[in-house]
Protein backbone atom coordinates (compact mmCIF):
# COMPACT_ATOMS: atom_id res chain seq x y z
CA UNK A 1 0.00 0.00 0.00
CA UNK A 2 1.53 3.61 -0.62
CA UNK A 3 0.81 6.86 1.36
CA UNK A 4 0.59 10.59 -0.29
CA UNK A 5 3.74 12.61 1.08
CA UNK A 6 3.58 15.75 1.56
CA UNK A 7 6.70 18.46 2.90
CA UNK A 8 6.28 22.13 3.52
CA UNK A 9 8.76 24.44 5.19
CA UNK A 10 7.23 26.37 7.74
CA UNK A 11 9.09 29.94 9.38
CA UNK A 12 7.34 29.09 12.50
CA UNK A 13 7.68 25.32 13.50
CA UNK A 14 5.68 25.52 17.06
CA UNK A 15 2.91 27.59 15.26
CA UNK A 16 2.23 25.38 12.57
CA UNK A 17 2.86 22.13 14.69
CA UNK A 18 0.18 23.62 17.16
CA UNK A 19 -1.73 24.36 13.94
CA UNK A 20 -1.32 21.06 12.33
CA UNK A 21 -2.39 18.77 15.49
CA UNK A 22 -5.67 20.47 16.11
CA UNK A 23 -6.28 20.37 12.21
CA UNK A 24 -5.27 16.60 12.12
CA UNK A 25 -6.62 16.09 16.11
CA UNK A 26 -3.27 13.76 17.22
CA UNK A 27 0.05 15.08 17.74
CA UNK A 28 3.35 14.63 15.48
CA UNK A 29 4.03 11.17 14.97
CA UNK A 30 7.93 12.60 15.06
CA UNK A 31 8.96 16.03 16.15
CA UNK A 32 12.67 17.52 16.05
CA UNK A 33 14.09 21.09 16.59
CA UNK A 34 13.66 21.61 12.38
CA UNK A 35 10.99 19.06 11.67
CA UNK A 36 7.87 17.57 12.86
CA UNK A 37 5.75 14.57 10.78
CA UNK A 38 2.69 13.47 11.06
CA UNK A 39 1.82 9.91 9.32
CA UNK A 40 -2.23 10.14 9.45
CA UNK A 41 -3.82 6.38 8.61
CA UNK A 42 -7.49 8.13 7.23
CA UNK A 43 -6.58 9.42 4.93
CA UNK A 44 -3.13 7.50 4.58
CA UNK A 45 -0.76 10.91 4.40
CA UNK A 46 2.94 11.49 5.63
CA UNK A 47 2.67 14.95 6.00
CA UNK A 48 5.94 16.87 6.94
CA UNK A 49 6.74 20.15 7.60
CA UNK A 50 10.14 22.08 8.17
CA UNK A 51 12.31 25.23 8.69
CA UNK A 52 14.34 23.91 6.15
CA UNK A 53 14.21 25.71 2.46
CA UNK A 54 13.32 28.96 0.80
CA UNK A 55 10.48 30.69 0.95
CA UNK A 56 7.42 29.07 3.11
CA UNK A 57 4.66 26.69 1.36
CA UNK A 58 4.62 23.23 -0.51
CA UNK A 59 8.42 22.12 -0.89
CA UNK A 60 7.19 18.90 -3.08
CA UNK A 61 5.34 16.06 -2.90
CA UNK A 62 5.33 12.51 -3.07
CA UNK A 63 4.32 8.79 -2.77
CA UNK A 64 5.80 6.49 0.21
CA UNK A 65 5.66 2.59 -0.79
CA UNK A 66 5.68 -0.15 1.89
CA UNK A 67 8.17 -2.10 0.17
CA UNK A 68 11.15 -2.24 -2.08
CA UNK A 69 8.95 -3.94 -5.08
CA UNK A 70 6.47 -1.25 -4.96
CA UNK A 71 9.05 1.57 -5.00
CA UNK A 72 10.55 -0.19 -8.01
CA UNK A 73 7.45 -1.41 -9.56
CA UNK A 74 6.78 2.92 -9.17
CA UNK A 75 10.29 3.76 -11.01
CA UNK A 76 9.58 1.10 -13.85
CA UNK A 77 6.27 2.75 -14.58
CA UNK A 78 7.73 6.12 -14.92
CA UNK A 79 10.46 5.14 -16.99
CA UNK A 80 8.32 3.07 -19.35
CA UNK A 81 5.89 6.19 -19.79
CA UNK A 82 8.82 8.49 -20.87
CA UNK A 83 8.89 10.81 -17.70
CA UNK A 84 12.88 11.49 -16.28
CA UNK A 85 13.54 9.86 -13.18
CA UNK A 86 16.43 10.61 -10.94
CA UNK A 87 17.84 7.78 -8.32
CA UNK A 88 19.13 8.33 -5.51
CA UNK A 89 19.71 4.90 -4.55
CA UNK A 90 19.83 4.91 -0.59
CA UNK A 91 19.99 8.30 1.15
CA UNK A 92 19.59 9.74 4.22
CA UNK A 93 17.18 12.92 4.38
CA UNK A 94 14.41 14.03 7.13
CA UNK A 95 15.46 11.78 9.66
CA UNK A 96 14.99 9.17 7.82
CA UNK A 97 17.25 6.48 5.75
CA UNK A 98 15.84 5.60 2.15
CA UNK A 99 15.63 4.43 -1.09
CA UNK A 100 14.14 6.99 -3.50
CA UNK A 101 14.14 8.66 -6.75
CA UNK A 102 12.69 12.02 -7.96
CA UNK A 103 10.81 13.06 -10.93
CA UNK A 104 9.96 17.37 -11.59
CA UNK A 105 6.59 17.59 -13.10
CA UNK A 106 6.98 20.35 -16.08
CA UNK A 107 5.57 23.21 -13.78
CA UNK A 108 8.80 22.55 -11.93
CA UNK A 109 6.96 20.36 -8.66
CA UNK A 110 9.45 18.02 -7.16
CA UNK A 111 8.01 14.69 -6.74
CA UNK A 112 9.65 12.09 -4.56
CA UNK A 113 9.35 8.27 -4.79
CA UNK A 114 10.62 6.69 -1.51
CA UNK A 115 10.49 3.36 0.37
CA UNK A 116 11.79 4.46 4.02
CA UNK A 117 13.83 1.51 5.64
CA UNK A 118 14.66 3.30 9.26
CA UNK A 119 15.15 6.06 11.45
CA UNK A 120 17.96 8.13 12.04
CA UNK A 121 19.05 10.75 14.89
CA UNK A 122 20.38 13.69 12.91
CA UNK A 123 18.14 15.17 9.89
CA UNK A 124 20.45 14.02 7.40
CA UNK A 125 23.64 12.02 7.19
CA UNK A 126 25.74 14.22 4.51
CA UNK A 127 28.86 15.58 6.20
CA UNK A 128 27.22 19.39 5.59
CA UNK A 129 23.79 19.88 5.82
CA UNK A 130 22.92 22.83 7.16
CA UNK A 131 19.86 24.69 8.27
CA UNK A 132 19.35 26.51 4.64
CA UNK A 133 19.73 23.82 2.81
CA UNK A 134 16.44 23.06 1.33
CA UNK A 135 13.65 20.22 2.92
CA UNK A 136 15.36 17.27 1.24
CA UNK A 137 17.81 16.35 -1.74
CA UNK A 138 15.52 17.70 -5.00
CA UNK A 139 18.02 17.12 -8.07
CA UNK A 140 17.74 18.77 -11.26
CA UNK A 141 16.27 15.76 -13.49
CA UNK A 142 16.94 15.94 -17.35
CA UNK A 143 14.09 17.75 -19.56
CA UNK A 144 12.82 19.69 -16.27
CA UNK A 145 13.71 22.96 -15.02
CA UNK A 146 13.02 24.05 -11.53
CA UNK A 147 13.53 26.48 -8.62
CA UNK A 148 13.41 23.57 -6.12
CA UNK A 149 15.27 21.11 -8.02
CA UNK A 150 18.62 23.85 -8.00
CA UNK A 151 18.07 23.92 -4.24
CA UNK A 152 20.68 22.76 -1.62
CA UNK A 153 20.92 19.12 -1.08
CA UNK A 154 20.33 17.75 2.42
Amino acid sequence: MKRFHVHAHVEDLAASVAFYSKLFGLPPTRLEGDYAKWMIEDPRINFAISTRGGTPGVDHLGIQTDSPEELAAMASAAQSCGLGTHDTGETTCCYARSDKHWLVDPQGIAWEHFHTMDTIEVFSEAAAAPKAAGACCIPAVEGHGSKQAAAACC
